[in-house]
């Protein structure tokens, strides 16, 4: 017997979960304009109340993929910085910036983001303030990830059936399934990924979800005190994913090779602009002496992302390996190539 909106509530409401399909369903009631404001509230409301299950997020984000503007390029395998945002102490453009030390360490980066929500300023605010043309086609994109192994998708432009969910969601001013959805709906289909976490105790479910979204290997993690990135100043949670097989641990700054008491969460704080976060991002990749703290936060999530795609063995040695990079200024000029490819394509 098909089930309705009702039902699925219902069953909600109860303490019960969804399977998969029934997960699916409810998205694609939402995704294609089925339910009313007040019905897509009721059930967000619910299921934070419950709490999301694997099965459940991983049945709503195979729906949102089904609905978004794909992009299709070339190079293989891809890799996504993308994180949830929201956490608890907001930081300067480190999963960007890192995505650009990565890219030039050979990492084909599909990189998907969106305008800041909780925090000052996202990975889309700071990209258009660097001069990146946020506007072009999917076809674009891909041409960009082929000739330099780095793009970005805009959220807003690559997931237009979620202009239904928009408002409900910024009425309920609470997190709900949407926050962690976004890092798991690339457009690209990006096959790895290292996936900052809003919430300690949230990386062994976000690693499960993307095993079934066939993710092939992910670090899933989240910072003390508070980070969605590896931390610099506390241990870091860590998930791993590796061809079906998870592994979770900690890591330190010493674990990572870094020396000394590490930075205060005041070092890493964004700027109160798209500008001047912009400046931090070129700052960071000339390697400038005063924002030795921001290289290095930069630098061990940029090792994060070359370990996962196998440019390194260790984070220790991704570290090395970044902070080398940054030095030699090979991120700087890609971000230039990057600028410039993008500001003579045709905006959409």
């Amino acid at each position: 017997m098909a089930r309705t909106y009702r039902d699925f509530l219902d069953l909600v409401l109860h303490g019960e979960d969804l399977n998969r399909l029934h997960s699916s369903t409810v998205m694609r009631m939402m995704m294609e304009g089925e339910l009313t404001e007040a019905q897509m509230g009721a059930m967000l409301a619910a299921l934070r109340a419950k709490g999301e299950t694997v099965e459940e997020i991983t049945g709503f984000a195979e729906e949102m993929r089904a609905h978004l503007i794909p992009v299709r390029c070339s190079r293989a395998p891809l890799l996504d910085t993308c994180g949830t945002g929201g956490s608890r102490h907001k930081v300067f453009n480190v999963s960007t910036t890192a995505a650009f030390v990565a890219a030039a360490g050979g990492v084909n980066i599909a990189k998907h983001g969106n305008r800041a929500v909780s925090g000052v300023c996202g990975s889309a605010d700071v990209l258009e303030a660097l001069g990146v043309n946020l506007a072009i086609s999917p076809g674009a994109i891909a041409e960009c990830i082929d000739t330099l192994g780095i793009g970005f998708m805009f959220a807003q432009r690559h997931h237009p059936a979620l202009r239904h969910v928009g408002k409900t969601r910024a009425d309920l001013a609470v997190r709900t399934v949407f926050n962690l959805l976004g890092p798991l709906c690339n457009p690209a289909a990006a096959e790895m990924q290292v996936l900052g976490v809003y919430e300690s105790g949230l990386e062994v479910k976000v690693a499960r979800v993307l095993n079934n979204l066939k993710c092939s290997r992910a670090l899933v993690l989240h910072g003390e005190p508070g980070l969605g990135e590896i931390s610099t100043v506390g241990i870091t949670q860590i998930t791993e994913l590796r061809e079906g097989t998870m592994e979770s641990r900690t890591e330190s700054r010493y674990s990572l090779g870094l020396h000394g008491s590490g930075p205060s969460l005041a070092d890493l704080a964004p700027a109160a602009s798209a500008k001047q976060n912009a400046e931090f991002v070129t700052n960071i990749l000339q390697g400038n002496s005063d924002c030795g703290a921001r290289r290095e936060m930069v630098a061990v999530n940029a090792a994060a992302a070359l370990y996962v795609a196998g440019k390194a063995d260790t984070l220790a040695s991704g570290v090395e390996l970044a902070q080398s990079i940054i030095s030699s200024g090979k991120g700087l000029q890609l971000l230039h190539q990057f600028i410039t490819l993008t500001s003579g394509m045709e905006s959409q």
